[in-house]
Order: structure tokens, then C-alpha cells, then sequence
């Protein structure tokens, strides 16, 4: 069974002047691939803990991030768009301030001296901060000092917890990204090599910091499936499903990878690696699903 690709919306609350909708890419014959990430926090405003949830969306004529706070019992939500396009310099820093359930919240940005790579994310020099209660809740990118400053706020007791993390990249031969892998908050890289055409047999090879972790021989047989391999002594579970790469056309489908630290209970085997199964059994509570769109 292949994996249908999970489209999510982000709507605004009421006193916003429009809605803002984030989906993840769609591969279509028209206009050009749109990369995203979305990382899914916990944080706490004041005395109420909210999932806060950034995404970041690039393809060639749009780069914007955008972040929301939402409470979801009560379905109260805010929405903050940032666009990072190069030629919008006077908006590469800014302010905006919401109010949620009776909370005011702040989110400061400066991407003004932000470094880019191919990747929807800064690499060096920005930061993001969201501040309630004159404490920084949520903090992204390496200008901390910066932010403590511009904030005039301190960090706070109860750290953010980053829950999962949901990326859709495109490439031909070859797909990267980065995951976390214990509780020191390093990511560590992972490198998705394949060969589908040739003299030989389908074959894939799974790298983590530059070592084959994972290499899946016959892949016309072994298209779903997961290991255990350990990275600086923490067990990480990797599950694939390629299905769509190798049994429909180009660009129709798209492999997906989910990485989760931790290990299956009674190392049970779960070759179905879809979102709700791979969530049984695991003890830990962060999970990255990358999708994975081949192009030709």
C-alpha cells in the first residue's frame, strides 16, 4: 500500500486580516517543486502549555516562514508569516505581537545577516524568539545573545520540547537532511542514496554522518521495512517505504523515511512503516518523517 503525502493548514485566528495556508509540496506537471519543514514544539505561555509550530517553505520564486500558537482543545490559534525573500531587506527584521486565550506573546526575527544554503532553513546568523511573560519560550538559530538583548527577556524555566519533525525534499539520486538522535539536542547527518535503473538490481544506502548505516540489496523485494542501527551508542529506528519510486512514474509518488531514537518494544519487526503504526511500540516521543520526491 503506498502512502498517501500528509497536507496540513495553518490557519489564522479572527483577528488576523487573512488566511494563511502551508501545505506540503504536491508534484504536478505545473509551476516548480516547493520544499518545507515543519517542526512541531510544546511550549509554555504564562501557565498553559501550546503547540507552537514552525514552518519553513522555499521553491524558486517564494522563501517564507511561518509559525503558529494554537491551543488545540479550546482551537484558539494565531498565525505569524514571515517572508525571506533577498530582496525585502526592511523586512528582515521585525516584531509582531498577539494575544492567545488572554496571553500576549511576542515573536521577534532578524534574518538581516542570515546565511542560506540549498536547504529551506538558515544555516548561521538569525535568530527567532517567542517571549511571554518577559521569557524567551521558543528560540531558533545561533544569535541567542541577540535575542536575550532585543527581547530584554530571560530563558525560560520550562524549555520548549520539540515533538516531531515533517520535511518533503526533491532530488533524482540522492536526498539529505538532518535528525536529531538523543537528548543532547546534536543533529546528526543523513545521506538517502539509490539506484533504481542500471544492469543491476534496485539498491538503496542509508548514510549517517558519512557511514552506511542501512544498505537494502533487491529493492524491488525490500521497498518497506525498518533497522535498528546505533548512532554514538543511542538506538535509532529508520523505516522506509519506497513503494512509489519504484511502481509509479516519475514525480507521482513519494518515498517516505521516518526516524525515531529509541527502540521497538520486545524489538519487534513493523515493515508498514506508516505514521500510525510506527508510532506504536517506540519509547520516545520525537519522530522525523521525511518525504522523499524523486524528479527526473
Amino acid at each position: 500500500m503506498a502512502l498517501e503525502a500528509a497536507t496540513f493548514s495553518i490557519p489564522t485566528s479572527s483577528s488576523s486580516s487573512s488566511n494563511e495556508k502551508v501545505s506540503e509540496p504536491q508534484t504536478t506537471s505545473k509551476g516548480a517543486p516547493q520544499c518545507s519543514v515543519t517542526c512541531v514544539y510544546q511550549a509554555k505561555l504564562a501557565d498553559m502549555y501550546y503547540i507552537v509550530s514552525v514552518t519553513w517553505c522555499k521553491n524558486l520564486t517564494s522563501h517564507a516562514l511561518s509559525i503558529t500558537v494554537e491551543n488545540p482543545p479550546q482551537e484558539n490559534r494565531y498565525t505569524c508569516k514571515i517572508d525571506l525573500k533577498a530582496w525585502q531587506f526592511w523586512g528582515k527584521k521585525g516584531l509582531k505581537s498577539f494575544e492567545i486565550d488572554g496571553t500576549r506573546a511576542d515573536i521577534f526575527w532578524d534574518f538581516r545577516q542570515a546565511k542560506f544554503t540549498s536547504a529551506t532553513e538558515p544555516c548561521s546568523d538569525y535568530y527567532v524568539a517567542l517571549v511571554s511573560n518577559e521569557e524567551v519560550v521558543l528560540l531558533l538559530g545561533d544569535l541567542k545573545k541577540d535575542a536575550f538583548k532585543r527581547a530584554r527577556s530571560r530563558p525560560s524555566l520550562d524549555e520548549a520540547t520539540l515533538l516531531h519533525k515533517k520535511e518533503s525534499v526533491y532530488g533524482k539520486k540522492m536526498f539529505s537532511t538532518r535528525t536529531m538522535v538523543g537528548t543532547d539536542h546534536k543533529e546528526h547527518e543523513i545521506v538517502i542514496e539509490n539506484s533504481l535503473s542500471g544492469p543491476g538490481d534496485p539498491e538503496m544506502n542509508i548514510r549517517v554522518d558519512g557511514a552506511v548505516a542501512v544498505r537494502i540489496m533487491n529493492l524491488n523485494w525490500r521497498f518497506r521495512g525498518n533497522e535498528t542501527v546505533m548512532v554514538n551508542n543511542v538506538p535509532l529506528q529508520i523505516f522506509w517505504d519506497v513503494h512509489d519510486w519504484l511502481f509509479s512514474g516519475p514525480g507521482s509518488g513519494q518515498g517516505l523515511f521516518i526516524f525515531k531514537p529509541g527502540k521497538l518494544d520486545g524489538e519487534s519487526n513493523n515493515s508498514n512503516p506508516d505514521e500510525r503504526n510506527c508510532s506504536d511500540g517506540i519509547i520516545t516521543e520525537f519522530s522525523h518523517f521525511l518525504y522523499a520526491w524523486k524528479t527526473e
